[in-house]
């Protein structure tokens, strides 16, 4: 995630590495502390010259602007790693920066939310005494998303993007709720459940330390080790369960996984993978825990299918703030150039969101008008979106923008 930050006057810099810990006041960019060195006493003298000329003209040697590059995983993709492209700054640029923080803060909202009309009407429905009307959410769905927002959580501590920490965690804790509900209406297996329940009582209270700079470096190794196995195990095994019964009933696909990813894990530990393999296995920690959250939708859309008699189980609101809260979520992964996390995002408002409200309009579980304003909003949003980018990159086309995220700034 290191980079080099050049100034456009030629004085040395000497790279300032912060603590691989986080804490609430940590600098969230890692900016390069300036030195001056010279082997030679003039060059020294040289050097002094140069930063009293800046300053006597009133220039920072700090007044430069970064540039986001894209990134495939979470050691790349943060604005940490830029370079300067100009001294002046950009006001374009730095609105934009300000305002898709302030989106992905603001999703906080629409995740909060986003679980709490299915908790009530899942509590109407065991009230009820219907008990069949929460199958309409497949457990093994609420499964991988909690897993993947969990895995996420950690994704993005080591990114040092609080807003999106606390979206993650938020999700975590209102997806538990409805699987605890499912448990109790006995459309979740309790032994599966209570595993889940220590999993993800053991994460939280791991993030959390993390978070707070409390937790031994060593230990959260070993959990980022534990999430690379887990998820990538759970992750085949749902998959695979999904489909049943239309594919055998068995665990083979997991245990295929789980032991491919430990022997991937060892070989690491011991040192024996090259630079590009350890790199690789990072990869593969991070889009894990993404396609976990992107499963999500899979399973409840392939449910729908199956079940459409079941559909009135599935509150159209939730669906609703699905699609707002993870489309406040793309600019910034856009603006940033995080691949992974524009992927995910835009899954999550396309498929599970929208693809979601696809259903239960042809199902005629919600109106006509009720649609098509989900639909022109969200369009719209993507569009803003992408021009704003756009003007804030100084590009000539959204598609430019596109291009970076996948290939790089260099494309």
């Amino acid at each position: 995630m290191a980079s080099t930050l050049l100034l456009s006057y030629k004085i040395p810099l000497h790279r300032f590495q912060p603590s691989s810990r986080l804490s609430p006041n940590s600098d969230p960019r890692n900016l390069e502390s300036i030195s001056y060195f010279g082997a030679h006493p003039r060059h020294g003298i040289s050097n002094k010259l140069h930063l009293k000329e800046m300053l006597f003209q009133g220039q920072s040697v700090c007044s430069y602007r970064l540039k986001a590059i894209s990134s495939f995983s979470s050691e790349d993709g943060h604005p940490i790693s830029q370079e300067p492209v100009q001294l002046e700054k950009n006001k374009s640029y730095e609105q934009w920066d300000s305002m898709t923080a302030k989106f992905a803060g603001a999703a906080n909202l629409p995740f909060l939310l986003l679980q709490l009309p299915q908790i009530v009407l899942n509590t109407q429905n065991l009230l009820a005494g219907n008990k069949s009307a929460l199958l309409a959410v497949p457990w093994l769905g609420m499964l991988t998303g909690l897993l993947g927002n969990l895995s996420l959580v950690s994704y993005f501590i080591k990114k040092m993007e609080t807003e999106a920490v606390v979206v993650q965690t938020l999700g975590v804790i209102s997806t538990y709720v409805v699987m605890l509900q499912l448990a109790m209406g006995e459309a979740m297996p309790l032994p599966h459940f209570i595993v889940t329940s220590i999993v993800v009582a053991s994460g939280l209270i791991l993030n959390f330390m993390k978070y707070f700079n409390l937790l031994n470096p060593e230990i959260w190794h070993f959990w980022e080790d534990f999430i690379t196995i887990a998820g990538l195990a759970t992750l085949s095994q749902v998959m695979w369960s999904t489909f049943i019964p239309y594919v055998p009933n068995t665990v083979l696909p997991g245990v295929i996984a789980f032991v491919t990813a430990l022997f991937a894990v060892l070989m690491g530990r011991m040192g024996k993978l090259s630079d590009k393999g350890v790199k690789f296995l990072g990869l593969v920690s991070g889009w894990t825990a993404t396609l976990l959250f992107m499963w999500m939708a899979v399973a409840q859309m392939w449910t729908n299918l199956l079940n459409p008699d079941n559909i009135k189980g599935l509150s159209a609101v939730s669906m609703l703030l699905a699609m707002i809260g993870n489309g406040l979520m793309i600019p910034r992964a856009l603006f940033i150039r995080d691949f992974m996390w524009f992927t995910g995002s835009c899954w999550g408002s396309v498929f599970y969101g929208w693809g979601n409200l696809i259903c239960l309009y042809c199902f005629k579980s919600i109106s006509r008008e009720f649609f098509l304003a989900s639909t022109l909003g969200f369009l719209a949003w993507i569009g803003l979106t992408l021009w704003r980018d756009t003007q804030a990159h100084g590009l000539s086309s959204p598609f430019t923008s596109l291009k970076q995220l996948v290939f790089g700034p260099d494309h």
